[in-house]
């Protein structure tokens, strides 16, 4: 059986963990095995969102594509970016007339690719087109490549997990970014999709999702606004090692990736 290794990373928080990716995520490739890296890059730059810089550093680090998500647009920068590299994505539910691509398809090893990138509408973004619709629409354009690849940035897991089991056995990866939190339920479902609710993040260890803790309980406690803020510290990044089988475009394990 001829597979394809899939190493996906979750949201990276801040100008801490991009250095320590540009450390570290090439000999964990290498130590993985992984024939492609694709990275959530939502929150890298300083008071989140991404600019240039920050997406830049995390491609020459090791990653072969950028996902995005709901503060894709903070930083006016990343725009043209956007617009001029195959190797970053946006949310495809977005309105079309909004910088960037929603997909790409990435040529490796005489594969072709796909890799999409949607927002959840659950208490996020429910303004945003039909994440379904959107998907589908894809892959009914490019349906025909090798492997494909959904980052799903979506606050509530029922959503990550309907999308999943709307598209098994149409899609070869499926994950969920957003939320920061790696889940417990790595698996294969039925029709052959591979599948993780929430890859996590690759953030700061002593945080609330990356942010200073703080800033969150002093929100939380007096409701008052808080400028979040990242603390400084160690870093650990935490994803998903998908195998996938060439000649079905099924994937055949998943497990979970911390480091």
């Amino acid at each position: 059986m001829s597979t394809f290794k899939i190493l996906a990373l979750g949201d990276v928080v801040g100008p801490g963990a991009v250095a320590y990716l540009e450390k570290n995520l090439r000999k964990k490739i290498m130590e993985y095995s992984a024939d492609f890296t694709v990275v959530n890059a939502e929150n890298a730059a300083v008071g989140n969102g991404l600019d240039t810089v920050s997406a830049q550093a995390l491609l020459d680090a090791g990653a072969d594509v950028l996902t995005t998500g709901n503060h894709v647009y903070k930083h006016s920068s990343l725009h043209s970016f956007l617009e001029d590299s195959p190797y970053i994505t946006r949310p495809m539910n977005y309105p079309p007339e909004c910088p960037g691509n929603g997909y790409t398809v990435f040529k490796a090893g005489g594969l072709r690719i796909l890799i999409m990138n949607v927002m959840g509408n659950i208490y996020s973004s429910e303004s945003l087109g039909c994440p379904f619709e959107a998907v589908d629409r894809v892959l009914k354009r490019e349906g025909d490549c090798d492997i494909s690849i959904l980052d799903i940035h979506a606050e509530t897991t029922s959503e990550k997990a309907a999308i999943a089991r709307f598209f098994d056995g149409r899609i070869s990866v499926v994950y969920g970014t957003h939320t920061h939190v790696q889940t417990a339920d790595p698996r294969v479902l039925p029709r052959g999709t591979g599948f993780i609710t929430d890859l996590g993040m690759c953030g700061p260890d002593e945080s609330i999702l990356g942010v200073d803790p703080r800033c969150i309980i002093t929100k939380l406690r007096t409701h008052m606004p808080q400028r979040f803020t990242v603390p400084e510290g160690s870093i650990t990044a935490t994803g998903a090692l998908f195998e996938v089988d060439l000649n079905t475009k099924k994937t055949v394990s998943v497990q979970l990736v911390k480091f």
